[in-house]
């Protein structure tokens, strides 16, 4: 299935049914008086989250989504039937935003999260209403309201704690699959990864945490190049940042430590919010390198990133580094937010 994470959708929702001026024709009751009952109300558009959903695919094709209106009212003080409700399931994490004025209208957190997107109109009153000591035989009623009708914008952003950054070929999909059970592609040729995924890392029975893969970002991402950095929208709910980099590119003319600076960059360009959140430079590759030759490069792209936070070196392929990676992630969750450090500058 496509991973879709963006979608525009029109909602509208059921008009209230009209109300009704009747009168009872009854026998041996000479002045029954008027017996007209209320319109139905007019069904709303809900949003459900649902976590068997991961993809906004089926709002890609299906743009407009209509309730049902309410019935008329009728005699003998009978309301019309109410409209239908629709329920658009939704993966969770979610936004729905208002296209016309740009507030957010909900944020699909957890499994069974409801949002109202559009409420039904309600229903007219019959004349019954509009008996009084004066108006022995009112004809008047009202008429149902109009539903109300949205044009939204929906993104799904993924629910992790942990999300992966780097280039193309650093290795971020090699680290998701050494750490947990999720199998994105690996290959041996350089490629990257085109949708988000997201595997649970276990480190006990009662410690784990969920992390995010997210396609490689290029220099000039924000200018559209490569993929883009739409795909950072997927790291706005993540509370640590992995920065993997390849210590043994194959590029002979291969900078890494102008490419840590340039991917902090096209974050800060994308949200001031994101760049501020800690990150940690995983350094991985080290198995193509012996210790001596590795520590050496390590400290030099330190040096030259003038960098004060947290480090580590790792083998994605091999596994080595992974897991105490893993369990420093872990104990940096597990600290209350306030008490969490910040990323160096």
């Amino acid at each position: 299935m496509k991973f879709i994470d963006e979608a525009r959708i029109q909602v509208h929702a059921g008009n209230g049914g009209d109300g009704v001026a009747s009168f009872r024709r009854e026998k041996y009751v000479p002045r029954g008086g008027p017996d007209g009952g209320d319109g139905g109300r007019g069904g709303s558009v809900w949003a459900v989250a649902d976590r068997n959903i991961n993809t906004l695919i089926d709002f890609r094709f299906a743009r407009i989504h209509r309730a049902t209106h309410g019935g008329k009212g009728m005699g003998s003080d009978c309301n019309g039937k109410a409209g239908r409700d629709v329920e658009l399931r939704m993966p969770v994490g979610t936004l729905i935003r208002d296209l016309a004025s740009g507030d957010l209208i909900g944020d699909l957190t957890e499994h069974g999260d409801r949002v109202l997107l559009a409420k039904g109109g309600s229903g007219g009153l019959g004349n019954i209403h509009f008996k009084s000591s004066v108006n022995r035989g009112p004809r008047q009623f009202t008429r149902g309201r109009p539903g109300e009708q949205r044009e939204l914008a929906l993104e799904l952003r993924v629910l992790a704690d942990v999300g992966l950054l780097g280039l193309p070929n650093a290795g971020k999909s090699t680290f998701l699959r050494a750490v947990s059970a999720a199998r994105p592609k690996v290959a041996e040729y350089p490629f990257t990864t085109l949708d988000p995924s997201l595997g649970m890392v276990r480190l006990g029975h009662d410690s784990s945490f969920v992390i995010a893969d997210i396609p490689g970002l290029i220099r000039g991402a924000s200018e559209g190049a490569g993929l883009g950095h739409q795909f950072l929208r997927h790291l706005a709910r993540t509370r640590l940042l992995l920065h993997l980099v390849d210590i043994a590119p194959s590029a002979q003319d291969a900078d890494p430590a102008q490419d840590v600076r340039a991917l902090a960059l096209e974050l800060k360009k994308y949200d001031p919010t994101l760049y501020r959140k800690t990150r940690w430079l995983v350094f991985n590759k080290a198995d193509l390198l012996d210790d001596r030759t590795a520590d050496a490069r390590i400290r030099k792209l330190l040096r030259t990133l003038r960098w004060k936070g947290a480090w580590y070196k790792v083998s994605a392929l091999t596994g080595d580094g992974c897991r105490e990676v893993c369990a420093a992630a872990q104990r940096f969750l597990r600290a209350p937010a306030d008490r969490a450090p910040r990323r160096a500058a």
